[in-house]
């Protein structure tokens, strides 16, 4: 039995709860976000504002993001102790789709919800990410919003290379787990709207803390198709992560 909502999200299976859009992708709105503080990187400004080669990291985010078709709006959620910062450092660059600027929350969920809070209402595809993901391609956004248009929930990752352990606090080894069911994971994570609103909602509701939105919309019963994502889709969080995200910018093609 198909069951159409007002937004035109058919539900094909309601044990199942996977949501398939039966109409084109909308506007589709990111939530960058990169309100953190950055303690382990052990340096005297926010990571998103060190210089990577010539420009801060968080910049080479938001210009993939801006040259991403398929994207439509940014809100970038930062730091309220870091805004003067935020609009000295990257604001000069001239970003055309940032339509927002959302201060940060107390942890990176509560900094998602407040973006959220920010979004068009005429969107009806929500991706998130992490602005100290430097190295994300347009072709991964892309790929991201269009599971989400067809799934309702993307999320970004990569197959693990190494062998996992499952530990107790002893460190004495548990488990191991199979390998080729284990992924790493990136952003952006990718959701229909009102997926992401409810998911959130829920959350708070019932004071509960992820550690990414992923783990919400999963709480809602919503399955999340990964994304094959990219080695190179690194995290700027200590200092040896800028070597490498250095390295492989020095290495693209036309550098």
């Amino acid at each position: 039995m198909h069951v159409t909502s007002p937004r035109g999200f058919r539900l094909l299976n309601s044990m199942s709860g996977i949501v398939i859009s039966d109409k084109p992708v909308g506007k589709v709105s990111a939530i960058i976000v990169a309100a953190g503080k950055g303690s382990r990187m052990g340096a005297a400004v926010n990571k998103q504002y060190l210089m990577l080669l010539n420009k801060p990291v968080l910049a080479y985010t938001l210009e993939t993001f801006e040259r991403t078709e398929s994207i439509s709006e940014m809100i970038v959620v930062v730091h309220p102790e870091d805004r003067r910062l935020f609009e000295e450092c990257i604001l000069p660059f001239g970003f055309r789709k940032i339509t927002a600027i959302a201060d940060g929350g107390f942890d990176r969920q509560a900094s998602v919800y407040n973006g959220l809070l920010q979004v068009s209402p005429e969107s009806d595809i929500v991706a998130v990410h992490d602005g100290a993901r430097p190295l994300v391609s347009p072709t991964v956004i892309s790929n991201s919003v269009a599971v989400a248009a067809r799934y309702g929930s993307a999320c970004v990752g990569v197959p693990v290379k190494d062998t996992i352990k499952m530990v107790d606090t002893n460190h004495i080894i548990l488990d191991t787990p199979e390998r080729s069911m284990l992924w790493t994971i990136q952003t952006p994570q990718t959701f229909q709207r009102e997926i992401l609103i409810n998911a959130h909602e829920k959350a708070i509701a019932e004071g509960y803390r992820g550690t990414d939105d992923a783990v919400l919309v999963e709480r809602l019963g919503v399955p999340v198709k990964m994304v094959m994502g990219s080695y190179t889709n690194l995290k700027i969080t200590t200092a040896e992560d800028l070597v490498v995200a250095e390295a492989f910018l020095k290495a693209a093609p036309g550098k």
